[in-house]
Formats: structure tokens, sequence, C-alpha cells
């Protein structure tokens, strides 16, 4: 592991995407817990693609435009559901005010994780990132090439995970000075709600 490949990976999951606005909105509209649940689900999306870029799948995906479509579109519908969900206040993001005896917020963990492995799982570009971008750090023509590969890979979802709990537990600060303001809270829902569906038209316009 080199430090290009720590720097290049920390851009990338800092950027803004389809994880990080919904671990934000996770924070927003349910709590700490909620957020990290996210991040969890998010991390555990990527286990797919990884498996697909070792068994080489990534790069039958990759030639096979019909293959890429299939998934591509099947992101596209799920962020559009996903955006009108938190139109409507309903599904894993909905805002939760009510405490029980813990104090905590009522909320579906199950729900939450689920939704964020799907957010990860139905982005076929992700697949692809995996096979043009952890190649460039692995030893081709070693033995233990793969070993290589599940390594970075690794690191990878350890720095996904930690950056998108941080991301959620800010957001989850601003929660309690947001949820008693319903007007507010009414138009932050709307923007994710915006956001899952601008970028479910960019993944409908992506290039194969």
């Amino acid at each position: 592991m080199t430090p290009e490949f720590l720097i290049t990976t920390l851009i990338i999951v800092l950027l803004p995407g389809t994880g990080v606005i919904y671990t934000l909105a996770a924070g927003l509209t349910q709590g700490a817990r909620a957020s990290v649940l996210a991040a969890v689900g998010c991390t555990l999306g990527i286990v797919p693609h990884v498996a697909a870029s070792v068994a080489g799948l990534a790069a039958l995906l990759h030639a096979s435009a019909l293959a890429f479509q299939v998934i591509k579109y099947l992101g596209v519908a799920y962020l559009f559901y996903m955006a009108w969900q938190m139109w409507r206040d309903t599904g894993a993001l909905a805002i939760s005010a009510e405490r029980g005896k813990s104090g905590k917020a009522h909320i579906d963990p199950l729900r939450i994780v689920g939704a964020g492995v799907l957010i990860n799982l139905l982005n076929p570009k992700l697949t692809l990132f995996f096979l043009a971008f952890m190649p460039q750090f692995v030893d081709a023509g070693a033995a233990n090439a793969t070993t290589q590969m599940l390594g970075l890979a690794a690191v990878f979802m350890a720095i996904t995970f930690i950056v998108f709990v941080l991301y959620g537990l800010l957001a989850a600060q601003a929660r309690d000075h947001v949820i008693s303001r319903p007007r507010v809270m009414r138009r932050i829902k709307r923007s994710f709600a915006a956001a899952f569906g601008l970028m479910g038209l960019r993944l409908a316009f992506a290039e194969h």
C-alpha cells in the first residue's frame, strides 16, 4: 500500500456521492445511531463489487453493454424510489422525532442498513471503479496479487466507513437544532429528495 493509494482513496471517499448523501440524510432525519447504520450499509454494499472485481466479473460488466445498462437502470430506479420516499417522509429515512424510554429515536436497523447496501450494490460505476482503480496499485505479476487486491479493498472500505460515520455524526449533531423546526426540516428533507433524484438522473445518462 502506497501513500498515493491512501490519498487517492481519501479524495474519492470524501467527494459527495449517493452514499454520503444517504448517510447525511440518516443522521439529520434519525440521529447518530441511524447514521452509523447507514455507513455500515454503504460499506457492506462495496463487498459485492470487490468480489466481482476479484472474480473477473467487472471485466464482463465492462464488456457487456446490456449488463451495464440493466444494473444502471436498476440503480436509477432505486435512487428515484429513495427520492420519492424522502419527499413523502416514508421508508428508511422517515423523520423520527419520537423517542423511547432510552431517549433515542425509534429506528429500523435492518431497513437502514439494507437501503445503504442497495444504494452501493446497484451502482455499476463502483464495479468499474474497482476494475480501473485497484489494479494500478497491485503487482499483477506477483503470486499474491489477489491477496493484495483484497487488502487494498479492505483499506478502501475502512476509510469509507470512517469518513461516512464522521459525515453522519456531524449531521446528527445538527438534528436537534432543526427537528423542532418543521419548516426547516421540510426544506432539508426536500433538498435530500432532490439530491437523490439528480443523482438518479446523472446515473441514467452515464456512459458505459
